[in-house]
């Protein structure tokens, strides 16, 4: 029985998973959705700067410090290891949602394709970003990062292994190219307002931060001399450049 409530908990955990990257996709492009980046009732713009910081803030905290090897060691002394990742995927879900919820709009226009020829590439590329972000996760393992094998192997009575080390298809150009499907779907757009740039430059300075001091030391720490090799031959996240 408890088993099976593993289960229903995973999966539950990623359908709101799936509604939470669905509305990020409206939200930040302003694409049907009742709330998005740019819509809702403005006001003063240091309580709307303050408020969006202290969204983006607990989304970062919540997503780096429950993503740390010594946290997940302690937290699945408390629930089972097999529920950790779904845990880990319900939270970062429900913290988008209450980012979305909560959002102060600056519609200030920093800048806008008045060509539509341009408008409509730029929104293509907007698409295209997160095109490389779900992509991405099947190139290496979608069911195990979003916690759905685990819950599976829970239930059949496996132990779920350590993901391989793979570098497949995008994984070949950049060291996280999930991370370059996100860049690509908030800087790309044919207005930028104040309010989507302060989300875009925030987001930007987190993914480059948290990427290079946490994740990266994490993957030397558990790969080795392999991730270290593969890092001195793949950039970090923007391709055919050297930045490592």
């Amino acid at each position: 029985m408890k088993k099976v409530v593993i289960l229903i908990y995973g999966a539950l955990a990623y359908l709101i998973f799936l509604v939470a990257f669905l509305y990020a996709i409206g939200f930040v492009g302003n694409i049907m959705v009742p709330k998005s980046i740019d819509s809702g009732t403005e006001t003063s713009l240091f309580s709307s700067i303050f408020m969006n910081v202290i969204l983006l803030s607990v989304f970062a905290l919540q997503h780096s410090i429950m993503a740390r090897p010594a946290f997940k060691k302690w937290f699945t002394t408390i629930i089972s290891p097999a529920m950790e990742r779904s845990t880990y995927i319900l939270l970062s879900s429900l913290a988008l949602l209450l980012i979305y919820w909560q959002w102060q709009p600056i519609t200030t226009i920093v800048w806008e394709a008045e060509n539509e020829i341009v408008g409509l590439i730029l929104k293509g590329i907007f698409f295209l970003g997160w095109v490389i972000v779900l992509l991405s996760t099947f190139m290496i393992n979608h069911f195990e990062l979003f916690g759905l094998e685990q819950i599976y192997d829970n239930l059949k009575n496996k132990q779920t292994q350590n993901p391989k080390f793979q570098t497949n298809y995008l994984y070949k150009l950049v060291r996280h190219p999930i991370m370059l499907g996100f860049l690509i779907a908030f800087w790309f757009t044919p207005v930028m307002t104040v309010g989507h740039l302060l989300f875009t430059v925030i987001t930007t300075l987190y993914i480059f931060i948290a990427v290079k001091y946490l994740e990266e030391k994490d993957l030397r720490n558990s790969i080795g001399e392999k991730y270290e090799a593969y890092q001195k031959k793949v950039p970090m996240i923007i391709p055919f450049t050297k930045i490592k």
